[in-house]
């Protein structure tokens, strides 16, 4: 029988993955909603610290809000693309919630402050593209995060985002990188639908 996860080791340190193998085998439970690309995580395990390291951070993530019994973690999509006018916007993870309705999730270890502001505008860019269907008789247009997030009747808003701060190497605290990135995103011009917030681990 082949192997369900695999190891690499670096820095003294261990880091498991999933095979080819246990990814069909949890495609094949039925736990996990289909998705067309799906990778195995072999080539976070075995990148340079600071990918790697985010990769973490995103599982811890995932297994916290598992934990607080917000979300489990087969309610996630991880590295999820989303198109904009000024090219994609890639979520580091979208969180399905019991209701139905999503939440935008943000690690931050290492980016400047200037980055994750900009990343940000680049979420209300996002809410604010143009439609992308032609619509019909029946119904208007709808723009991708309409068609993806608001639910058939157009019921849910749009999708908060969720900035977590992580823990990391010759970086002030997460606690007072929240404080900052407040205080810098506030003072930066953020337009009214912008639905966000801060987290700090």
């Amino acid at each position: 029988m082949p192997a369900l996860v695999g190891r690499t080791h670096r820095a003294q340190q261990s880091y498991w993955y999933c095979t080819p193998a246990g990814l069909a085998e949890a495609a094949a439970s039925g736990e996990l909603a289909p998705r067309a690309c799906r990778t195995t995580g072999k080539r976070i395990a075995a990148s340079k610290t600071g990918l790697r390291e985010h990769g973490l951070a995103l599982v811890d993530t995932v297994v916290a809000f598992d934990h607080a019994e917000v979300a489990e973690c087969a309610d996630w999509q991880v590295e999820v693309a989303h198109p904009t006018p000024a090219g994609n916007l890639v979520s580091d993870g979208v969180m399905l919630l019991a209701d139905g309705s999503s939440v935008f999730v943000e690690i931050d270890r290492a980016m400047s402050y200037a980055r994750l502001v900009a990343k940000l505008e680049r979420y209300d860019a996002y809410r604010n593209a143009p439609p992308s269907g032609r619509g019909n008789a029946a119904r208007a247009p709808r723009s991708h995060w309409q068609e993806t997030y608001a639910g058939p009747s157009l019921d849910r808003p749009f999708p908060p985002v969720l900035f977590v701060f992580a823990p990391a190497p010759r970086r002030a605290a997460p606690a007072t990188r929240e404080a900052s990135f407040h205080d810098r995103a506030q003072r930066t011009h953020r337009p009214a639908s912008s639905s966000w917030t801060a987290k700090a681990v």
